[in-house]
């Protein structure tokens, strides 16, 4: 059996002088490496993404993106014991870690021998450049709300003295609710509220509360939106630097009051609204004292118009008493008079009714004598006219024409015949004399 043949001619020359590594010992190597080169750590600028938390370590990705579109990304790990050692920093500066935050971090690089990956393992924060960031956005949307008219746009929406009508954009899980509802309950007024659910912190929270207040501002039947959540740290706050939020309540039809549990810092949202409050309580202790203030001047109104109306009442009473006082005075001169004109008439009544008869019965034979003598000569007269009118009737009576020879022929169907053209060959006609009938044939 032959052996096969084997050619090393093209072997690599002898590398004796040149070290050759294995996997870990070339990692061990490298981060050495990099404690010499970066010995006190490095900075490095970025936003967060991918947050996630493993027990009382965190993770995330410092990512950047550069001029041409692409992405950088540098894994992160920040481990329990300098999030121990960071969090009075962050607590002072109200900072909290989350997705979307500009950071200067520092740390130090490491590869990670299991997977070959470079990651920085954090030990350190700048807040002022977090900080920064986030007054350099905040003013940038500030800036484009004012040069669109909408900062103050909310302010001018007229508020109801009586904002019993109210709507609530709150998450019903936080503090800031039950604060608001126990000290609405409190007051003991009608309140009617109408809430909306949703995030008010997170990467969501920006679209829940612009939705948010958009779907309350188009009710018919509320007088003011309130928008409130409980105290947090500065990147909290930061939701309500958000842009939409801002739009939407510069937009919104109702007045819209905020209490967003910041005691210090005011965001964007404050400054658009109609009114903003420190607290969810302060919030609904405007409401109150707004209905208080009504209502108490109502109350004012009431007595204003109850004391008058007394005073008024009271004159008005003084003044009857007073005429009625006049009257009963008057009523009685009067009546003495008038008894005393009616005795005088009385005693007066006898003869002027003598008087009167005599007068009148002159005055009625006067009338009887003239009456007799106009209806003699009306009777004369309608006598003659009537004697007249009788005699033009005799005249004009067909009989009497008759009685002097006259006679009338008519035909058949009563027709009177002037003419011999009238009538026809053998027609039967009547002659009417004076003292009786002939009947006769054309012939």
């Amino acid at each position: 059996m032959s052996q096969p043949g084997f050619d090393f001619d093209d072997l690599i020359e002898d590398d004796a002088g040149v070290p050759t590594y294995g996997v870990s010992e070339l990692t061990q190597e490298i981060n050495q490496a990099l404690r010499r080169r970066f010995f006190d750590g490095v900075w490095v600028r970025g936003e967060i993404q991918g947050w996630r938390e493993n027990g009382p370590h965190a993770y995330f990705q410092l990512v950047e993106t550069m001029d041409d579109g692409k992405r950088a990304a540098l894994d992160v790990s920040f481990f329990a014991p300098a999030r121990i050692k960071l969090r009075p920093l962050l607590a002072r500066n109200r900072l909290q870690l989350g997705n979307g935050m500009k950071v200067r971090i520092q740390g130090s690089l490491d590869v990670w021998v299991q997977n070959g990956k470079l990651s920085l393992k954090m030990f350190g924060i700048d807040p002022r450049y977090t900080l920064g960031d986030m007054l350099q956005q905040r003013d940038a949307v500030v800036r484009r709300l004012a040069a669109a008219g909408l900062f103050d746009a909310n302010r001018h929406k007229r508020l109801s003295p009586v904002p019993l009508r109210v709507g609530v954009v709150t998450s019903l899980s936080g503090a800031a609710w039950h604060d608001f509802a126990d000290e609405i309950r409190r007051s003991e007024f009608g309140f009617q509220l109408r809430i909306i659910d949703c995030r008010v912190q997170g990467e969501f929270a920006v679209d829940d509360v612009s939705r948010a207040i958009r779907t309350l501002a188009l009710s018919p039947k509320l007088d003011v939106i309130v928008v409130i959540r409980g105290g947090g740290s500065r990147t909290d706050l930061a939701v309500f630097d958000a842009e939409p939020i801002a739009e939407a309540i510069a937009f919104c039809a109702l007045p819209v009051i905020t209490g967003l549990g910041h005691e210090i810092d005011r965001s964007i949202a404050d400054d658009v609204a109609h009114a903003s409050l420190k607290t969810p309580t302060a919030c609904a202790g405007f409401l109150i004292e707004r209905v208080t203030a009504f209502t108490d001047e109502l109350d004012r109104h009431w007595l204003r118009i109850a004391n008058t109306s007394t005073e008024k009442l009271a004159r008005t009473n003084a003044r009857l008493e007073d005429l009625a006082h006049r009257v009963a005075l008057q009523t009685t001169s009067a009546i003495s008079l008038a008894a005393q004109r009616l005795s005088s008439a009385e005693a007066q009544l006898p003869t002027l009714v003598r008087r009167a008869i005599t007068e009148q019965s002159a005055t009625i034979e006067r009338a009887a004598t003239k009456v007799s003598g106009e209806a003699r000569r009306h009777l004369d007269l309608a006598t003659a006219v009537l004697n007249g009118r009788q005699e033009r009737v005799k005249t004009l009576d067909p009989q009497a024409t008759l009685a002097r020879g006259w006679s009338i022929t008519t035909r058949g169907d009563g027709t009177v015949v002037r003419s011999p053209d009238d009538v026809q060959s053998g027609e039967e006609l009547t002659t009417q004399l004076a003292d009786g009938v002939i009947s006769s044939t054309v012939t």
